[in-house]
């Protein structure tokens, strides 16, 4: 049962974003709903979530998962290097457990994800020469990999991420092996071949640092070719990793526009909420690696109040927007559950003690939690 005097005290801290108690009755209601019950009406609700909850039976995490969310990801499950590490080696075990999860609690699975450049064995863009393999040696291993994946999880998988981050805002197309070997066409041939296997399954673009004007541009006037020429791409994701003071909310909407003025529904697939000091620049690159520094791992002990109220404000805020525009969202995906599972807490730095989910070390609800909710009491 939440404490009434702690959920009072978390609605002065939310500027009156969460209607003041009435009654015990009422307060006991509070956090026992889930997630995806308070937007059923809005879009679904989704978390990504590592295997590791499933080898080790996680039910803490696994109950908290089945009560809040309608929709999981594999976080690592499903990539190229973890399921097919090898040419003619398939690791299923870890795609397999998320996908009966989600199955058992009639749960959707957004699958995560068939073609990107980092997660991938180097091996398959070499030939058995150690040379760098042919347009069609790789081509032809795409085919495989894509057939096998999709074809596996036919109508048990809701959509597909069927390119992820092949877009810079400097280059247009990221200087990837893809690319070089096999051209920009990849993008396309990736999206044929995952429809062709599985004509039902929602196909998505899905990439980090969409509120940048350059890369939504690309991306949006790269939709409409796709739609011209008859590719199957039937949604855009935008990854949502964001931090306490950017990008602006209004740069966020600006893209979530433009991106539905193509037609396809707008997800929102890997938000969190990063609270820490930074000086690299605002990336989700996974390569990128910075040494560890004190001053950019403050809160080692704990989140500050001030801290907490900042990313607890950040969170109404953007629930907020993505409330206004819920004609254009189908999807709103957390990447992890709670803080203590977030990939922030190494990136891009190994070490860093980071506070960007809805719940707490502990698996306890936060003050932001009970502040996105509050917007819909």
């Amino acid at each position: 049962m939440v404490n009434r005097r702690n959920f009072i005290r978390n609605t002065a801290l939310t500027a009156g974003a969460i209607t003041m108690l009435k009654s015990n009755a009422i307060a006991s209601l509070v956090g026992k709903k889930g997630l995806k019950n308070y937007f059923k009406k809005d879009f679904m609700i989704g978390a990504a979530i590592g295997d590791a909850a499933f080898v080790k039976n996680d039910s803490e995490l696994l109950d908290i998962v089945a009560k809040e969310f309608n929709v999981i990801t594999a976080e690592n499950a499903m990539k190229w290097a973890p399921v097919h590490p090898k040419e003619d080696e398939w690791r299923f075990e870890g795609g397999d457990r998320l996908v009966d999860f989600a199955k058992k609690h009639k749960m959707d699975v957004q699958g995560h994800v068939l073609v990107w450049h980092s997660q991938v064995p180097r091996s398959i863009f070499v030939d058995e020469n150690g040379n760098q393999a042919s347009k069609e040696l790789l081509t032809k291993r795409m085919e495989k990999h894509i057939q096998t994946m999709v074809g596996r999880y036919k109508g048990k998988i809701h959509s597909w991420d069927v390119i992820n981050e092949s877009i810079t805002p400097e280059d247009g197309f990221r200087k990837s092996k893809w690319l070089e070997i096999m051209g920009p066409e990849f993008m396309e041939k990736a999206f044929y071949l995952a429809h062709e296997v599985d004509p039902k399954c929602q196909l998505i673009y899905n990439d980090y640092g969409m509120d940048d004007p350059k890369r939504r541009d690309f991306v949006v006037d790269l939709v409409k070719k796709y739609q011209k020429k008859g590719v199957p791409i039937h949604g855009i994701g935008m990854q949502g990793h964001f931090n306490l003071d950017s990008p602006d909310i209004s740069k966020i909407e600006a893209s979530i526009e433009a991106f539905a003025s193509t037609g396809l529904p707008v997800s929102i697939t890997e938000l969190d909420v990063d609270v820490l000091p930074y000086d690299w620049g605002r990336s989700a690159e996974i390569s990128t690696n910075v040494e560890y520094r004190k001053t950019l791992n403050p809160y080692v002990d704990g989140l500050p109040k001030e801290i907490n109220d900042k990313l607890t404000k950040r969170y109404e805020e953007i629930f907020k927007l993505f409330l206004k525009h819920r004609d254009k969202i189908d999807r709103v995906t957390f990447w992890a559950v709670s803080d203590d599972l977030s990939w922030k807490n190494n990136f891009p730095m190994r070490g860093r003690t980071n506070y960007p989910m809805l719940f707490d070390r502990q698996r306890k609800p936060k003050d932001a939690y009970f502040a996105v909710t509050g917007l819909k009491s």
